[in-house]
């Protein structure tokens, strides 16, 4: 999928971090944007410096993805508006590390949903007219996290890892079509998710912090290049082949030491 100014790309989780990043870059593109996040006042900022800046047109879209209606409202204001939509980033996702039993039953049901469930939705909306036009992409932000167990962030860690086996098995499945689908699988960034997710002392994020910009640019030049799986950082490439080596109890043992 090379660079088209045409396009119209929606990014959910826009209001910070990767998501805010990566429609700096698709603006930069010349895209059009539709902005999704809970937080009406940071994306509607976001608009007009991009407006501003490059001239994007840009809806905003304010929507907690928790809730189930509001992803079925999605397809309902892009039809409303007549919008074709060529490009879709799932970034959208939070976490919470603590002991499984110690979380809200109500914070796994929500992570679930925004991470697994609100990712699958959109991408089964959006797909089909896809594959009728034989073109577009998706972009899936994942994690490091998804290629081992995390002790203290049990749910987290495998929601990522349904992240990533999802986008392999799609893109293997249109990869006789002109449909880009990558995942964007970075290590700890510095964003608003450390603090959310209590990361910030952890040891993971004291030896291995990216910062946010070359994360996403990396997410998106790999979509551009049609990378299946897009890992920033050196070092970060060698976690899956390590994991996939090492004896699965001595991973266990170690991602429970990191995140202490």
């Amino acid at each position: 999928m090379s660079k088209n100014t045409s396009e119209t790309v929606l990014i959910t989780g826009a209001s910070s971090g990767i998501g805010r990043e990566l429609a700096k870059l698709f603006a930069k593109d010349g895209s059009s944007l539709v902005l999704v996040a809970r937080r009406e006042d940071r994306l509607k900022e976001l608009a007009d410096e991009l407006e501003s800046k490059y001239g994007t047109k840009t809806y905003v879209l304010p929507k907690d993805l928790a809730r189930k209606t509001a992803q079925r409202e999605i397809p309902s204001f892009i039809k409303k508006n007549k919008i074709d939509l060529d490009v879709l980033v799932n970034n959208a996702g939070f976490g919470s590390r603590a002991p499984f039993a110690e979380i809200p039953a109500g914070s796994i049901s929500d992570m679930v949903e925004v991470n697994v469930g609100a990712l699958t939705n959109l991408t089964r909306l959006f797909l089909p007219q896809m594959i009728e036009k034989n073109s577009g992409g998706i972009l899936n932000v994942g994690s490091l996290a998804g290629f081992q167990p995390g002790p203290n962030m049990a749910v987290y860690y495998a929601t990522k890892a349904y992240v990533i086996s999802f986008t392999e098995a799609l893109s293997e499945e249109l990869i006789h079509t002109n449909i880009k689908v990558s995942c964007l699988a970075p290590g700890p960034v510095n964003t608003e998710f450390g603090e959310k997710s209590d990361l910030e002392d952890s040891v993971l994020f004291k030896l291995s912090l990216m910062n946010v910009e070359p994360v996403a640019k990396a997410g998106y030049e790999g979509l551009r290049r049609g990378k299946t799986i897009v890992i920033p950082g050196a070092r970060n490439n060698i976690t899956p082949f390590l994991v996939r080596f090492m004896p699965r109890f001595i991973v266990r043992k170690v991602v429970k030491a990191i995140q202490s």
